[in-house]
């Protein structure tokens, strides 16, 4: 393996290479931080101009943008409330709360260093397991897939917050929404009232822009115009951080990244699942839980490093197997196929120097992102000193140009103003958003995967959950998991009482 890393790192040591990686970051970093416009997007946008390109070129430029789209997702969402990318929602809690307090510094450096550190983590766990993760993945079956599903749900009992119960009813309103749209098996439209643009369900989009962006800014319009003051609390700091306090972060970073690249590897779990388990773990482990969702930086180096070691987790499926584990990865394996390139087993055995390639092009691509980070950080701190109503109305004008170029419908841009009046209750009611979001994420595969295993298992709900030792140890872990959060909630609503 080591003469292949050397021949990868003797194709990367070039200056086409290496500037078009750079390019990739920046670009990357850019789309992720506007909202409604995420990794995905921001590849597909740079498809057509790989066309003339070498391939392993072409790969590593799109490898740079899906590390870069996945960090810039976390400034708009400390800065202003709005995540960037859909794996930056968690990122939200503690980062828009570090904002408010004046630690904006503390927030954003924390959220870069997390990053990069779960971006190089994830490499070197790729360069050294890609072919056995791959077996991994090859173990899931749709049965496994529900319980691991299962198990992020029983997440939302955490994520309650002060009422637990709170947190179990926005994960069941997370999915409900899920079930709108096609049935995954009978194929019959549900829940669509007759709209055709519902037929295929809400999409991700318009429902984090939603709850996130709209809601946030109706609510400071709002004090806008009763005249409060928006000033934060404290005086801004915007210095980067004393590395000992980063240094307390790294225990976090080494989790959520593990975390990541577990979770990345699955197949449609993706980056979003990766940084709402990272996120609910780390406070759920936390000495002090009751810190998070009001400024704790453990609450951005969670899902931070979580959602960018996810990148790297879902490189193994496709390169080992051809399977692209999220939608980013599904434009790389467009492009390979676009140049002529196989993925799977055999690509290890005929073109080595193409997956070792890029695994080094995905080390400096973490490498550069540190520095585009800095650069992107300067720019958008100047953001907070724009006036609120200037802010609050290009902000809700960029959401909603996102959503509509997203999907190419009208239709969409009064969903996502919908899903902004439904943030709005839950913030009157204080349902957590984030366990909403992620029941909407899981709802999906929790229904798909279970009705499949049950055609499996000829019915049998308790033969199909128990059918293997992996999906029974999963369903274990989560009914633990609700037990416990569930004693702990009532024992605090009766201490308060």
């Amino acid at each position: 393996m080591l003469d292949y890393l050397l021949t990868g790192l003797s194709t990367v040591m070039h200056w086409q290479p290496l500037i078009a990686i750079l390019f990739g970051v920046f670009w990357g970093t850019l789309g992720g931080m506007i909202p409604g416009i995420n990794a995905t997007i921001a590849m597909a946008l740079l498809l057509p101009f790989t066309w003339g390109m070498d391939p392993v070129v072409a790969i590593m430029m799109l490898a740079g943008v899906y590390c870069g789209g996945e960090y810039g997702g976390s400034v708009p969402a400390i800065l202003i409330g709005t995540p960037g990318t859909n794996a930056a929602a968690a990122t939200v809690y503690d980062g828009y709360e570090l904002h408010k307090q004046g630690k904006t510094g503390l927030a954003l450096y924390t959220s870069l260093t997390s990053s990069v550190f779960g971006g190089l983590f994830s490499t070197g766990a790729l360069m050294l397991m890609a072919i056995p993760l791959a077996g991994v993945a090859l173990a899931f079956g749709p049965i496994e897939y529900f319980s691991l599903a299962f198990l992020g749900i029983t997440m939302v009992c955490s994520l309650g917050e002060k009422n637990v119960f709170k947190g179990i009813l926005a994960g069941l309103i997370g999915i409900f929404l899920s079930t709108v749209g096609f049935d995954p098996i009978a194929g019959v439209p549900r829940f669509t009232f007759g709209f055709l643009s519902l037929t295929e369900g809400f999409n991700m989009v318009p429902l984090m822009m939603g709850v996130y962006a709209i809601s946030e800014m109706f609510k400071q319009a709002q004090g806008v115009m009763v005249g409060e003051s928006f000033d934060l609390k404290l005086k801004t700091d915007f210095s980067f951080p004393k590395w000992k306090v980063l240094r307390r972060m790294w225990p976090t970073n080494l989790v959520g990244s593990i975390l990541g690249v577990v979770i990345g590897v699955m197949p449609g779990a993706g980056a979003t699942v990766a940084s709402f388990i990272s996120y609910s773990e780390a406070k759920r482990w936390s000495k002090d839980p009751d810190s998070f969702g009001k400024g704790n930086p453990k609450g951005v180096a969670a899902p931070e490093s979580a959602n960018n070691a996810a990148t790297g987790g879902a490189m193994v499926p496709l390169l080992a197997l051809g399977i692209p584990g999220s939608n980013s990865t599904a434009i790389m394996l467009g492009a390979l196929m676009i140049h002529g390139i196989v993925p799977g087993p055999m690509l290890f055995i005929k073109n080595p120097q193409i997956p070792y390639s890029l695994f080094v092009s995905l080390f400096f691509a973490n490498i550069f992102l540190f520095f585009a980070g800095l650069v992107f950080i300067k720019f958008a701190i100047k953001v907070t000193s724009i006036s609120k109503p200037a802010l609050i109305a290009v902000i809700i004008a960029l959401v909603l140009t996102g959503v509509y170029a997203y999907s190419g419908e009208v239709f969409s841009m009064g969903v996502t103003v919908g899903f902004g009046l439904l943030g709005i209750i839950l913030h009157r009611f204080d349902i957590p958003h984030a366990a909403v979001v992620l029941g909407f994420v899981l709802g999906f595969i929790m229904e798909a995967n279970l009705r499949r295993g049950l055609m499996i298992a000829d019915g049998s709900f308790f033969g199909a959950i128990f059918s293997s030792t992996l999906s029974s140890v999963l369903i274990i872990i989560g009914v633990i998991s609700v037990v416990f959060s569930l004693y702990r909630g009532l024992k605090k609503n009766r201490v308060v009482v």
